[in-house]
C-alpha cells in the first residue's frame, strides 16, 4: 500500500474528508480582456525544491503573476522562495484538511520576461512545509500579435461533492469562426491512485478519469501529489483514460452554433481532491462573474462568461519536472 493510501485512510478516520457540500470553493480571482494570452505550469516534489516554468513569446509584457501552492493537513508553515526570493501566500480556504494559498509574483516574473527572448522560463521554487504538495504558475501577458479574448482566474478549494456551472454569453456563440478558441486549465492538489472525478460539458461526458499527480517528481507520496493543465500539456482526449488526462481541456467541441450558455458538471465520487485553480480563456471581449472593481466592463453585444466556480474535478497527465 503507498504512503498515499495510508495517510488518506488516516485523515478520514479523522473526519478531515468528511463528504459533504459546502457555500464557497472556486471563485472568481482576476479577469483581463484584450490582446491577451496565459501560461500555467505545475510542480511538485518531496525534495520540497525543483523548477517551475512558464512559456510567453518574446515581445510580450507580463500583466500579471501568481504562484499557488497546495497542502495536506492543513496550511500552518505553509512558504518557501520563488526564484530565490522569499514569499508569502495567502490561504485560500480548506476543504477538510486540504488548503491552497495564492502569492503574487509578478514582480519577480515581469522584469524576467518583459524583453525577453521569448521561449520557455524556468523559475526555482522552494518550499517550507512537508506538507505542501507542490505548486502552480500562472502568468499573464499581453502580445500585439494576439487577438482580442478574456482570461478568467478563479482559486479557492473544492466542493467534492461536485458543481454545476454555467458560462453565458451575451451574443451567441461560432465554434466554427476562425480562431475561435475556448479552453479550461485546473490545478488540483492531494491527487494520485486512481482518484478520479468526472466532468460534464453541456450534457456531454468530457471525462471520468480527471485526477492523478502527473505534476509529481519521484516516487508517489505526500508532497508531490498536485497536477496542473499547463503550457506543455496536449488538449486531454474526449473521456480519456486515466493516464490520459492532462488537466487541460478543449472546450470548444462541445459547443454548438448559436449557444449562449456552456454549462459543466462536475462530481468528484473519491471525494479526496482539491481543487484549488481553474483558469478559462474564450475569444472575444467578455466578464468573468465577482470579478474586481478594476476589471473591464462587457461592450453591449460581447460575451459575458458568468456563473464560473467550478469544483468536484482533478487531473492531468505531464512531462515531469526536475527536482
Amino acid at each position: 500500500m503507498k504512503k498515499f493510501n495510508v495517510i488518506c485512510t488516516t485523515l478520514a478516520a479523522a473526519g478531515l474528508l468528511a463528504a459533504g457540500s459546502a457555500h464557497a470553493s472556486l471563485t472568481a480571482f482576476q479577469q483581463y480582456v484584450g490582446t491577451y494570452g496565459y501560461s500555467s505550469d505545475g510542480f511538485g516534489s518531496t525534495t520540497q525544491t525543483g523548477t517551475i516554468s512558464a512559456s510567453v513569446p518574446a515581445g510580450s509584457t507580463v500583466l500579471a503573476a501568481y504562484l499557488y501552492t497546495s497542502t495536506h493537513f492543513g496550511f500552518a508553515g505553509a512558504g518557501g522562495t520563488f526564484n530565490g526570493n522569499t514569499v508569502s501566500y495567502t490561504a485560500l480556504g480548506a476543504t477538510g484538511g486540504l488548503e491552497a494559498g495564492r502569492a503574487d509574483v509578478t514582480s519577480i516574473v515581469k522584469p524576467i520576461i518583459d524583453g525577453g527572448i521569448g521561449g520557455v522560463y524556468d523559475f526555482t521554487v522552494t518550499e517550507t512545509s512537508s506538507a505542501q504538495d507542490g505548486e502552480a504558475l500562472v502568468v499573464v501577458y499581453s502580445h500585439p500579435s494576439l487577438g482580442i479574448s478574456t482570461i478568467g482566474i478563479l482559486d479557492g478549494f473544492s466542493v467534492q461533492a461536485g458543481d454545476t456551472t454555467a458560462i453565458n454569453f451575451a451574443t451567441p456563440l461560432n465554434p466554427a469562426a476562425p480562431g475561435f478558441q475556448a479552453e479550461l486549465a485546473l490545478g488540483i492538489g492531494f491527487s494520485c491512485c486512481d482518484q478520479k472525478s468526472t466532468v460534464e460539458v453541456n450534457g456531454v461526458t468530457m471525462t471520468e478519469n480527471a485526477g492523478n499527480n502527473d505534476d509529481g517528481v519521484g516516487s508517489t507520496s505526500n508532497g508531490q501529489l498536485i497536477t496542473v493543465g499547463g503550457f506543455d500539456d496536449p488538449f486531454s482526449p474526449n473521456n480519456p483514460i486515466y493516464t490520459e488526462d492532462h488537466e487541460r481541456y478543449n472546450l470548444v467541441p462541445y459547443i454548438t452554433a448559436g449557444d449562449t450558455t456552456i454549462q459543466i458538471d462536475t462530481k468528484n465520487p473519491s471525494f479526496d481532491d482539491n481543487i484549488f485553480l481553474a483558469v478559462v480563456q474564450v475569444t472575444g471581449k467578455g466578464g468573468v462573474n465577482q470579478p474586481p472593481p478594476d476589471t473591464q466592463v462587457p461592450e453591449p453585444g460581447s460575451l459575458a462568461l458568468v456563473g464560473l466556480a467550478l469544483a468536484g474535478l482533478s487531473g492531468l497527465r505531464r512531462k515531469a519536472k526536475r527536482g
